[in-house]
């Protein structure tokens, strides 16, 4: 590192040390998961019976008002991907509204969004209203007044505050949505519901804002809000590995990713705590599957959780030949933990100590969709270097395209990770983990970016449910794929999970 890039970097207060291993990381790049197989129901992944389901929502249902829960939603993501294809066609030729079929999609359905209404109305206050626009075919006209400060300024909204869901002459947010799935699993001790979202720092303010106006009349919600901490920021570099530096002469440093937001979970006093990405929500007559869910997965991290503290308050004391083995069955049996290779042939005090440490860990119990071919994530067990077997979340980007076996188990899985988690963030005594020692370093991302036209890498942290949870007792459950309904583009507003009845 040279001295003029040493001082601009002691001038903005970045840590030397840090940067100098991200410009490292940028050379040698990250390791590819040591893939072994994909966990499978049976093998890593857990089917509820019909039976066990209710005995787990049941004891979430009893056990949760002495835990304090929060619900955590990651909210900072720009609305603009969403509209991607619409602020692409801005650029283009009018007629091809008629003739795109996505185009086509949007606007034969546009009365449909719930966001219409108030499209309607910013465009009549102008002039023409969205029925005599249609009818001119002035598509640009509708698509400027929706995406720019002409009108509804979506394409500069995070997505959390664009209407998804029409309930009569009511539209809802997904911030509204999480609103009421929280009431409705996330109220724990005091029958508080404790929200928190992620957010980025200049739209705090119209998060606040719209919370404000939903919280009017109720006492039951406390909403907090964090943002991406900028000392997470990571350095950005030219193709050939170099730091960027912007227009002005200053070096660029990106948001790391959502890997990011350990640190905001690390920050959260709380039992336990449900993490679902923003958009991930439905209409109010959907909702109870996923409500249902969310109590069995919650149930069964609590019971997970109790017995975890029973087997460690035996290691604590003068456990015998026989109650070790007893711990050593429900670390394989119900935990899915897979041992070192040379445990057998450790000594007794050895073992022991094993177990010790393989128990006091965070819990996560993370429900899994049957694939549908969407991109993403999915349960694997991953070989350390230690022989033993770890269930994890990989990214496709994670898995080496040369290593058959790695792409066999990724052709073969049955699951994917919509991003449905319980965790349980405290240990047998009642103290909080520091979620950072969790996390695997070796598990982060390169990605290729572009700013003012240039192109650059990125680097992204460990990803929160990716490796920064990698160190983590992790459980996988299989749940129905109507809890997962995401919105990548403003089209799949349309589909009926997001219609009304």
């Amino acid at each position: 590192m040279n001295q003029e890039l040493r001082e601009k970097i002691k001038h903005l207060g970045k840590d030397f040390e840090t940067i100098e291993e991200q410009l490292e990381r940028f050379r040698t790049g990250f390791p590819y998961l040591p893939i072994e197989k994909p966990a499978t129901v049976g093998d890593g992944l857990i089917r509820l019976s019909e039976e066990s389901l209710e005995q787990f929502v049941s004891f979430y249902e009893e056990q949760s008002k002495d835990y304090k829960i929060f619900k955590f939603v990651p909210a900072s993501g720009a609305a603009s991907r969403m509209f991607k294809n619409l602020f692409v066609f801005l650029e283009e030729d009018e007629l091809k509204a008629e003739t795109d079929e996505f185009l086509i999609k949007f606007f034969s359905g546009i009365d449909r969004f719930a966001f219409a209404p108030a499209l309607d109305k910013v465009l009549s206050s102008k002039g023409a209203g969205l029925k005599e626009t249609l009818k001119n075919k002035e598509y640009h006209r509708i698509i400027r007044f929706l995406l720019t400060e002409e009108g509804l300024n979506y394409g500069n909204l995070p997505k959390g505050l664009i209407y998804f869901h029409q309930y009569g002459n009511v539209a809802k947010t997904p911030v509204a949505e999480h609103f009421t799935e929280g009431e409705n699993y996330a109220n724990g001790k005091g029958g508080k519901v404790n929200l928190h979202f992620t957010v980025s720092p200049e739209h705090q303010q119209a998060f606040e804002e719209h919370v404000e106006h939903l919280n009017k009349g109720f006492s039951q919600y406390e909403v907090s809000f964090s943002q991406q901490k900028p000392a997470t920021d990571t350095i950005a570099v030219t193709p050939d590995n170099q730091p960027f530096y912007n227009s002005d002469g200053s070096i660029l440093f990106r948001p790391a990713g959502h890997g990011a937001l350990l640190e905001n979970l690390n920050d959260l006093d709380a039992n336990i705590v449900f993490i679902k990405n923003i958009d991930n929500v439905v209409p109010d007559h959907l909702k109870q599957e996923t409500i249902h869910y969310k109590k069995a997965l919650g149930g069964l991290l609590m019971s997970i959780q109790l017995k975890v503290f029973s087997y460690q308050n035996q290691l604590e004391r003068n456990i015998s030949e026989l109650e070790l083995i007893e711990v050593e069955n429900f670390a394989k049996n119900e935990l899915s933990l897979i041992f070192k290779s040379d445990y057998d042939e450790l000594p007794f005090a050895e073992k022991v100590g094993y177990l010790e440490s393989l128990l006091h860990r965070p819990i996560r119990v993370c429900g899994m969709v049957p694939n549908t071919g969407e991109p993403g994530g999915g349960p694997f067990w991953v070989r350390e270097e230690d022989g033993s077997l770890t269930l994890q979340i990989a990214e496709t980007s994670q898995i080496d395209p040369t290593d058959t076996k790695a792409m066999d188990a990724l052709q073969s899985a049955t699951h994917f990770n919509p991003v449905d988690l319980v965790c349980g963030l405290k240990d047998l005594h009642g103290r909080k983990f520091d979620l950072l020692r969790y996390r695997d370093p070796e598990t982060g991302f390169i990605t290729e970016k572009s700013k003012d036209g240039k192109t650059l890498k990125a680097l992204e942290l460990p990803g929160l449910w990716n490796g920064s949870m990698s160190n983590w007792i992790t459980l996988f459950v299989e749940v129905p794929l109507v809890t997962f309904n995401p919105v990548k583009t403003v089209n799949d507003l349309l589909r009926k999970e997001h219609q009304g009845v």
